[in-house]
C-alpha cells in the first residue's frame, strides 16, 4: 500500500479543512490537507512538505491520530495533527479553505477516508 499522510492543523479549537477542486469525482468536497508520502521521507516530513505546497504556509508536527483508512486498494492515509508556525493558509490547489470548531464539523460533505478521524478530531476540538 502506498503511505498517504493528511494533516490536521489545529488552531485555536478548530481544525482546517481544505475544498477539492480536482477531479471532477471530489471537486467541491472537503478533506484534511496533505498528500503521499515520497520514497525515503518520514511521514512527518511530508505532512510538513504537503501544508507548505498546498497551503504555503508551515507546519510542526505534534503526534497522530489514531488509525488508518484504506483509499481504494492502492493506498493507506494516516493523519498527522500539527500546529501552524508560519503563515497563513492560503489555497493553491484547493479553491478554499475553513476553520471548523468541533460542532462545524458536519457543516461540510467530507471525502470519505478522511472521515473515520472526524470523531477523535471532534473530541480533541471539544
Amino acid at each position: 500500500m502506498i503511505p498517504v499522510v493528511g494533516v490536521a492543523v489545529l488552531r485555536d479549537g478548530r481544525v482546517l479543512a481544505a475544498r477539492r477542486t480536482a477531479p471532477p469525482e471530489t471537486a467541491g468536497r472537503w478533506e484534511l490537507p496533505g498528500g503521499k508520502v515520497e520514497a525515503g521521507e518520514t511521514p512527518a516530513a511530508a505532512a510538513v512538505r504537503e501544508v507548505a505546497e498546498e497551503l504555503a504556509c508551515t507546519v510542526e508536527v505534534t503526534g497522530w491520530l489514531a488509525g488508518e483508512a484504506a483509499i481504494g486498494s492502492t493506498h493507506v492515509l494516516t493523519v498527522a495533527s500539527a500546529m501552524l508556525v508560519a503563515g497563513e493558509p492560503q489555497p493553491r490547489e484547493h479553491d478554499r479553505v475553513r476553520w471548523l470548531a468541533h460542532d462545524e464539523l458536519d457543516d461540510v460533505d467530507w471525502l470519505e477516508p478522511d472521515r473515520p478521524f472526524l470523531a477523535e478530531l471532534r473530541e480533541r476540538l471539544a
